[in-house]
């Protein structure tokens, strides 16, 4: 059975995408999935936004599959484990891979990795968006993106903003920012999210863009001041909020997501298949209820969709990564 199957082309920098076909030999046939249960990969720990949305879906798609999806929170090297025992897994669509930006974001800082994005991954879907956030500690003399931005042409490399790490979301959505609006600011990398979180309430640094869910506590507090949100829109969470743009930084649009992926030479007839019941699953109204609260916004859409969101996204990475000197820690 012939397919057609949109692969992103090697080389990050370039970021080429290419369709070719290729041969489904003896695997099994869209009607025919799924034969066992689904194990869904996520190449991190429990409780994180990827976690939170591969359980609320896997719960959906079972009663209709008629078998178990079982998530499965493989972490560690920085997402690299759990991102290649999916490169490494049967080309059935029985294992899965759900994870977030941060798949494109790997390969530019740690380039000796055991999987190759382009050569062993088939993009299934662009399952969501997550709201992030520009916020600041009351003590900041500013209350808009605006004087932000005066305050560090001001004081340049003075206002610190924590990560994750180097390498990270945290770190690449802020260099963006840094990048966009001209300005210089002190990185300082923390091991995980929520340290660099922790380290902002209590002043030790003084911004931070973070996924809004992370936030929303301590901006209801009055512990942390929030300017904006990234993405192209107002979030539904936080609508009262002005985008980055409309705040007064052209050209700073940064969104969060998580898409999913099989391994490479999955039939092209199951990708559809799986491509076909997520998309179900996010329309469903008591799951857009539950994305709502932590800022999580359904997208979906087909394959191609994504595989040309994957494109765009690897050539703006590297671009960032280039200009902003971006290592790995």
């Amino acid at each position: 059975m012939g397919r057609y199957h949109a692969v992103l082309g090697r080389g990050l920098v370039a970021g080429a995408m290419v369709i070719h076909a290729a041969c489904a030999g003896a695997q099994p046939r869209a009607e025919e999935f799924p034969r066992k249960p689904v194990r869904l990969v996520v190449p991190s720990a429990p409780g994180g936004g990827t976690d939170i949305v591969a359980r609320v879906l896997a719960q959906k798609l079972a009663p209709g599959w008629g078998q178990a999806v079982v998530v499965d929170n493989v972490s560690g090297g920085a997402t690299t484990i759990g991102t290649n025992t999916v490169a490494r897994a049967p080309a059935d669509g029985h294992t899965l891979l759900m994870t977030g930006v941060n798949f494109v974001f790997v390969p530019l800082v740690q380039p000796k990795l055991p999987y190759d994005i382009a050569a062993d991954f088939e993009p299934v879907l662009l399952v969501c968006s997550l709201a992030s956030a520009i916020v600041v500690h009351p003590s900041m003399p500013v209350r808009s993106v605006r004087e932000l931005v005066a305050l560090a042409r001001a004081r340049p490399g003075e206002i610190r903003y924590g990560s994750g790490g180097s390498g990270t979301v945290i770190h690449f959505s802020t260099e963006l920012l840094r990048l966009a609006a001209g300005i210089r600011l002190l990185h300082v990398p923390y091991k995980g999210a929520g340290p660099a979180t922790t380290s902002v309430l209590g002043g030790e640094t003084q911004m931070l863009v973070t996924t809004l869910a992370a936030v929303q506590p301590h901006i209801a507090s009055g512990r942390l001041r929030p300017l904006a949100t990234t993405g192209a829109v107002r979030a539904k969470a936080a609508p009262e909020l002005p985008t980055a743009v409309e705040a007064g930084l052209p050209g700073y649009v940064f969104e969060n997501w998580y898409g999913l992926w099989a391994p490479a030479r999955t039939p092209r007839g199951v990708v559809t298949a799986i491509n076909e019941a997520f998309n179900r699953a996010l329309t469903a109204p008591d799951v857009s209820e539950r994305f709502t609260a932590p800022g999580i916004e359904p997208v979906g859409g087909s394959p191609e969709r994504f595989a040309a969101k994957l494109q765009s996204e690897m050539k703006r990475w590297a671009s960032v990564a280039r200009e902003a000197g971006i290592r790995a820690d």
